[in-house]
């Protein structure tokens, strides 16, 4: 049973890697590949050290931490090359997740995607789902350059979208995306993910509500 109303809500606004999108497993390989074509293991840390980074604050990360010469430009082109056939081909949507957005829409809510991820990789992912006209506004980390924890991407979205940040409700599944969401005046709802299953205790406390999948909205 579930406490939240969408009724109550003008807009939903979805993280998009972990929350929308089943792709997490994937970018771990991704840094491990890529620092290896540079002879550099990735470090045990790597994954926790950047979680909640825009786009272009993870390019900058690497690029300091492990001395790389290419330019932040170069790092985040060869990271959409990498992902850009798994995001075609090989990434779902969450359990119950089109279904929800169905829901979404027939009750009138505007939908967005407020995303760390690079603009090119959350359009092609939308796209190959046939779901991206559903969204009115997408923000990525390339678009906003303070990532969260910061709220700056959720009060974006909800500006462009015409919604209180009252009436928005935010689906995360990332502690630091759960920070910003709470950060913007929203009700958040964590997402259960493999990838972050470790910090599943943190999330249901920052959180409205915890969910494994989207069924429970639509059942």
């Amino acid at each position: 049973m579930f406490d939240i109303n969408l009724d109550d809500f003008e807009a939903v606004i979805f993280d998009l890697d972990g929350s929308l999108v089943d792709s997490m497993w994937m970018w771990k390989a991704i840094d491990i590949e890529y620092l290896g074509g540079f002879g550099i293991e990735a470090p045990k840390d790597l994954q926790k050290e950047i979680g909640g980074r825009s786009f272009v604050e993870t390019a900058i990360y690497f690029k300091e931490r492990f001395g790389l010469e290419d330019s932040i430009e170069k790092i985040g082109d060869d990271w959409n090359r990498m992902a850009f056939d798994k995001y075609t081909h090989e990434v779902p949507l969450k359990d119950g997740a089109d279904k929800f957005l169905t829901i979404c829409e027939e009750k009138g809510i505007k939908l967005g995607i407020a995303s760390s991820n690079s603009t090119e990789l959350i359009e092609q992912v939308l796209a190959s789902h046939g779901i991206r006209d559903k969204f009115k506004s997408i923000k990525s980390g390339t678009e906003v350059l303070k990532g969260k924890p910061a709220p700056d991407i959720y009060l974006t979205v909800a500006k462009e979208l015409g919604a209180d940040p009252s009436k928005c409700l935010v689906f995360e599944d990332l502690v630091d995306g759960i920070i910003a969401g709470k950060n913007a005046g929203m009700t958040v709802v964590a997402v259960s993910d493999d990838y972050s299953r470790h910090s599943d205790d943190e999330k249901k406390e920052l959180s409205d509500m915890y969910i494994e999948d989207y069924w429970g909205f639509v059942s």
